[in-house]
């Protein structure tokens, strides 16, 4: 699904990379406010879905090749946060219903889940 498709789903403002959101084709999304479960499964290619509002959410979306990030529960991203994601061509978008509903409808639209890895726990 392209991206400004998404946006329009989940009625995003677009914060950074307006001009990229017809170009974007999204799978799947991850959803997280924790860093540490970002970096553990969130894969190439997805969308991330956070809460969290520094600047090192944007850097990690970069490291893992991450196309985009959605910050829910009306959470603004700090300024550096947009900064940095509009000097390097990543779309922001700033949405204002919960993480869970946000995932809800996208999984309901056909948007897949980062598949967590069974370790037989």
């Amino acid at each position: 699904m392209k991206l400004c498709d998404i946006a329009s789903l989940i009625r995003a403002e677009v914060l950074s990379g307006e001009e990229q959101l017809d170009d974007i084709d999204i799978e799947c999304a991850y959803g997280a406010d924790l860093m540490s479960d970002v970096l553990a499964f969130a894969r190439s290619g997805s969308l991330l879905l956070t809460g969290l509002t520094n600047i090192q959410i944007v850097r990690t979306a970069q490291m893992l090749d991450l196309p985009a990030v959605v910050f829910v529960r009306r959470k603004k991203p700090q300024e550096a946060a947009v900064k940095l994601a509009s000097q390097i061509k990543m779309p922001i978008l700033l949405c204002q219903m919960s993480m869970f509903e946000c995932c809800g409808i996208l999984f309901q639209k056909g948007i897949l889940p980062c598949h967590i890895p069974d370790r037989g726990v």
